[in-house]
């Protein structure tokens, strides 16, 4: 029986992750592909949870890091993750869908408090007691310059981190009622696209070690 389902988006970052967990973890823990951006990972994680009916489900790989609060080569578990992109306008003109009174996800009928808006929150965090960050912010494209790092921040001033699959995860985990943590690795400053300016090595070493601690725990 699969007790957590590990998924990460790409495979540089499976086999990665794959080669440091090694034997340790067992028979109990699956790593997946979830696939690229937050439709990907949304659809992905639908049909993995569905077919293998984990007790977790734990989101690992890169992410760019909004500030300092972030550093480079730093891995984190975030408490919560939202969704930058869906809604109205662009730029400095975007409205986020929550702000407009559309939410995601109806919830449940009857019970405004299961509606899902462009905020959700990850599972439990207390188990291995884990470096956590506030919030990690999805986008659908990423970070292009510092113009963009400072709309996201207006919108989500606790945010961290951006990254592309965290709240697709999130979602179908919530609607199939399994927990979901999200860990991340800094690979780069949101917004510098300079690819020779990034530490991925350091930044899935990070999240490696993070995964490790946390499947010495039982979910």
């Amino acid at each position: 029986m699969v007790q957590r389902l590990v998924l990460v988006p790409t495979e540089r970052e499976r086999q990665h992750v794959v080669s440091r967990l090694g034997a340790g973890p067992g028979t109990a823990v699956r790593v997946e592909l979830c696939g690229f951006g937050p439709v990907a990972a949304a659809a992905r994680t639908a049909l993995l949870v569905a077919e293998h009916r984990p007790a977790e489900v734990v989101l690992a790989g890169i992410a760019g890091g909004f500030d300092d609060l972030a550093a480079m080569g730093t891995a984190w578990e975030f408490a919560r993750v939202g969704i930058h992109g869906v809604g109205a306008g662009t730029g400095a003109e975007f409205t986020p869908a929550a702000a407009l009174g559309w939410p995601l996800w109806p919830g449940d009928p009857g019970d405004a408090r299961t509606a899902v808006g462009d905020l959700a929150e990850c599972g439990p965090r207390a188990v291995g007691g884990l470096p956590t960050a506030p919030l990690l912010l999805t986008a659908c494209a990423a970070a292009d310059g510092a113009a963009d790092v400072a709309a996201r921040k207006r919108l989500y001033p606790d945010a961290w981190a951006e990254d592309m699959e965290g709240f697709g995860v999130a979602m179908a985990c919530r609607l199939h009622g399994v927990p979901c943590r999200l860990l991340r690795g800094i690979s780069n400053r949101a917004g510098d696209r300079d690819q020779a300016r990034w530490n991925v090595a350091a930044a899935l070493d990070a999240v490696a070690d993070l995964l490790l601690r946390l499947l010495a725990s039982p979910p």
